[in-house]
């Protein structure tokens, strides 16, 4: 986890965007909590399933980004959507930051879909994507990753998450219900979209 080393006032300067999307995770979460029951009948119908599997919708390709598995779960991305998201979306504005937002969702769900057996859900895939805008846009901006001692660049620290989601989704351990391919095919949409946005405004990665 990354904990950002200079907040300043960022909270009361949540952008518009960023607040609503984590309204929308909050409520369908709770939806979630209050209507699943024991076969988590919500859950399984919201969830992105494979392509080859009855239970697959394409509308979950949508909906998985915004239903979670777990307290911490949303807690940890919701977090991470308000660290990251809130740059980004001042630095570019409601309306790119959005379709950014929702594209590198969509490609993790079909990179998920695609190269995986389980369901899935969480918007792990599209923040992905958003850190690998925000270490594009400020690839010097400095972050504590636990268990780390040190702050670690931007830069370096989306190639560590990247490092890890490669090894996961390669090698997955037994009790791994990480979605590190959706990861990975955010975080690609991400780098694909930001360096065709900013090819007149190109930022240093030194």
């Amino acid at each position: 986890m990354a904990y950002n080393n200079n907040y300043g006032n960022s909270f009361q300067r949540i952008t518009p965007i960023v607040l609503n999307l984590i309204i929308i995770n909050v409520v369908v979460f709770a939806a979630q909590m209050l209507l699943d029951g024991p076969e988590e009948k919500v859950s399984q119908l919201i969830a992105l399933w494979p392509y080859n599997s009855p239970f697959f919708k394409p509308y979950q390709l949508v909906t998985h980004m915004f239903a979670h598995g777990g307290i911490l779960h949303i807690l940890l991305n919701m977090y991470a959507l308000w660290m990251f998201g809130t740059e980004v979306e001042r630095a570019w504005g409601p309306k790119r930051f959005l379709i950014f937002y929702l594209a590198c969702g969509l490609a993790a769900g079909v990179t998920q879909m695609l190269l995986s057996n389980n369901p899935s859900v969480g918007a792990s895939g599209a923040i992905m994507g958003l850190l690998a805008a925000f270490a594009y846009l400020f690839p010097n901006r400095q972050f504590y990753i636990i268990p780390i001692p040190f702050p670690i660049k931007a830069k370096y620290m989306v190639a560590i998450y990247a490092a890890y989601d490669l090894f996961g989704g390669v090698h997955p351990g037994a009790a791994d219900n990480i979605a590190h391919f959706a990861h990975l095919g955010g975080l690609v949409m991400g780098f694909i979209l930001v360096l065709i946005w900013n090819k007149t405004n190109k930022k240093t990665f030194y």
